[in-house]
C-alpha cells in the first residue's frame, strides 16, 4: 500500500519514534535487568558455594564460564527462530525458560550439578541479548539506534547497581530448610518468570501490529526502515550473498572487537565481589552495596558517551576511547592495595560498558536488515565467549598463584590492542565487498 505523503514527514516519523521509545525501552529495560540479575548473581555467592558445596576458585571460574558455551552453542538458531516467531513470542519463550533454570540453581548439589546448570541456563538465555538487537532494527531508523542500544545495555548497569544491595539482601533469608544463597537463586529466577505476563501483553514484534501508533506513523517508521535497507544494497551493487558476508573480514573484526570488550566485562563482573572482600571484613549486604559503585559510574558514562557519539559521528573513535578508559582503569587497579584496586576497576567499568554500547551500531548499520538476525547473533554468541575464557583464567590465577593480577594485565593489553584495531570497523559498506566486483556489480559465488 503506497505512503500517504505526509506518512513519511519528518514529523511523522519523529512522533512515532518517540511513541516507540516510551512504550519499548521500559519494558525491554525490565527485560533486561531481571536476565543480566540472573546471570551475575553467582558473583555473590562464590565463598558460600565453597564453604557449603566444595566448590573452589577453579571449580567456580569454569562454571561461571560454562554458561557462555550453551549461550554460543543455541544463539544464532535462537535468533532465527525469533524471525519465524515474532519477537513476542520468543523472547516471552526466552525468559520462561531461562527464569525456571536461574531458580532450579537453588537445588545444585555440587561441582557436577552446578555445571550442568550454569550450561542449561546459557542455552535458555540463548538469543535474547542478539534478539533485542535485531529487534531495534524492525524498530528503529539508523540515527536512533545507538540511542536504543545505550539505554538497552544500561539495563546490564542498572542490574549491578540494583543486585549488589538485592542480592545481599535475599543472602540473609533463612527458612524451609534453604540458605540464604537458594533463597537468592529461587526468588530472583521466579521474577523473571513471573515478568512473562509482561512481555507477552505488552510486547509488538513490529511497527504494523502497535495499535498504540496511527497508521501514518507505522507507515512512516517501516518505510524510513525500508529506505536504510534499499540503501545498504546500492552500497553494495545489490543483495549480498549470505556465504559472501560470512567471508568479509569486517564480520571478524567485530566478532573479535565484541570477543575484547565481553573478557573485560565479564572478568569484572564475576571477580568483583571478591575484589571487594579483600577490603576488610565486610558483610554480604556490604559487599553489595560497594559492587553498586562501579555500575553507577558506568551508567553516567555510557549516556555520556553515547550523548558525544550522536552529537559527533564517528563512532569507531568513540569506540577507542572508551576501551583506552578501560584498559587504564584495568592497570591501575593492578597498583597498590584493594582499596586502590577498587577504585581503578571502578574508572575501567565506565569504559567497558560504555564500549559495549557504542559498539553495535557499527555493525547494525552494516549489516543488510535481512539477515541481521542471524548475523548479530553470531557475533554475539562468538564475542560472548570471552565470558567463558575470562572467568575461567582468574579461576584458575586465583586458585593457583593466589592473586588475579596477570589476569588484569592481560585484560589490560587486550583493551589497548582492541582500541587499535576499532578504526578499521566500518559501518558503512564499501561497493567492493566480497562477492562483487571493484565496480560494486555483484558477481557468483561459488
Amino acid at each position: 500500500m503506497p505512503l500517504a505523503p505526509h506518512a513519511s514527514s519528518p514529523a511523522t516519523l519523529e512522533r512515532a519514534v518517540s511513541k516507540a521509545k516510551h512504550h519499548l525501552f521500559p519494558l525491554l529495560l525490565v527485560m533486561f535487568i531481571a536476565n543480566y540479575i540472573d546471570r551475575v548473581n553467582l558473583g555473590f555467592v562464590a565463598s558460600h558455594l565453597k564453604v557449603d558445596l566444595g566448590i573452589g576458585a577453579a571449580a567456580f571460574g569454569l562454571g561461571s564460564g560454562l554458561f557462555f558455551v550453551g549461550y554460543a552453542i543455541f544463539e544464532v538458531p535462537s535468533n532465527m527462530l525469533m524471525q519465524k516467531f515474532g519477537a513476542r513470542a520468543w523472547l516471552t519463550r526466552i525468559m520462561f525458560t531461562w527464569g525456571f533454570v536461574a531458580a532450579a540453581m537453588a537445588f545444585i548439589q555440587g561441582p557436577a550439578s552446578f555445571y550442568m546448570l550454569r550450561f542449561l541456563l546459557g542455552i535458555a538465555e540463548a538469543g535474547f541479548f542478539p534478539g533485542v538487537v535485531y529487534y531495534f532494527t524492525q524498530w528503529f531508523p539508523r540515527r536512533h539506534r545507538g540511542e536504543a542500544v545505550a539505554v538497552f545495555l544500561a539495563g546490564s548497569a542498572f542490574a549491578s547497581v540494583l543486585s549488589g544491595p538485592i542480592t545481599g539482601a535475599l543472602l540473609s533469608v533463612r527458612g524451609f530448610g534453604l540458605a540464604g544463597w537458594q533463597w537468592m537463586f529461587l526468588i530472583e529466577g521466579l521474577f523473571s518468570v513471573a515478568l512473562c505476563a509482561l512481555c507477552w501483553f505488552m510486547l509488538k514484534s513490529r511497527p504494523s501490529e502497535a495499535t498504540w501508533l496511527t497508521r501514518d506513523e507505522q507507515q512512516s517508521l517501516e518505510a524510513a526502515i525500508a529506505a536504510e535497507q534499499d540503501e545498504r544494497e546500492a552500497a553494495r551493487g545489490g543483495k549480498l550473498p549470505v556465504g559472501a558476508l560470512l567471508r568479509d573480514p569486517q564480520l571478524i573484526l567485530f566478532c573479535l572487537l565484541y570477543f575484547a570488550i565481553q573478557l573485560t566485562i565479564y572478568a569484572a563482573t564475576f571477580w568483583l565481589p571478591t575484589i571487594i572482600r579483600k577490603m576488610g571484613s565486610l558483610s554480604d549486604f556490604q559487599v553489595g552495596l560497594l559492587n553498586a559503585i562501579p555500575w553507577l559510574l558506568a551508567i553516567g558514562g555510557m549516556y555520556g558517551f553515547a550523548i558525544l557519539s550522536r552529537r559527533w559521528r564517528r563512532q569507531q573513535a568513540w569506540l577507542a576511547t572508551a576501551l583506552i578508559v578501560a584498559a587504564v582503569g584495568l592497570f591501575a587497579s593492578t597498583k597498590g592495595g584493594p582499596v586502590f584496586a577498587f577504585v581503578g576497576i571502578c574508572f575501567s567499568a565506565l569504559g567497558f560498558k560504555a564500549a559495549a554500547s557504542l559498539f553495535w551500531p557499527i555493525p547494525q548499520d552494516y549489516l543488510d536488515v535481512r539477515i541481521a538476525a542471524g548475523v548479530i547473533a553470531l557475533i554475539n554468541s562468538l564475542g560472548n565467549l570471552g565470558g567463558f575464557f575470562a572467568p575461567a583464567a582468574f579461576g584458575y590465577l586465583q586458585e593457583h598463584t593466589g592473586s588475579i593480577t596477570g589476569g588484569l594485565y592481560g585484560l589490560g593489553v587486550t583493551s589497548v590492542l582492541a582500541a587499535l584495531a576499532t578504526f578499521l570497523a566500518r559501518d558503512v559498506p564499501s561497493k567492493r565487498t566480497p562477492g562483487h566486483d571493484a565496480n560494486g556489480a555483484p558477481r557468483s559465488v561459488g
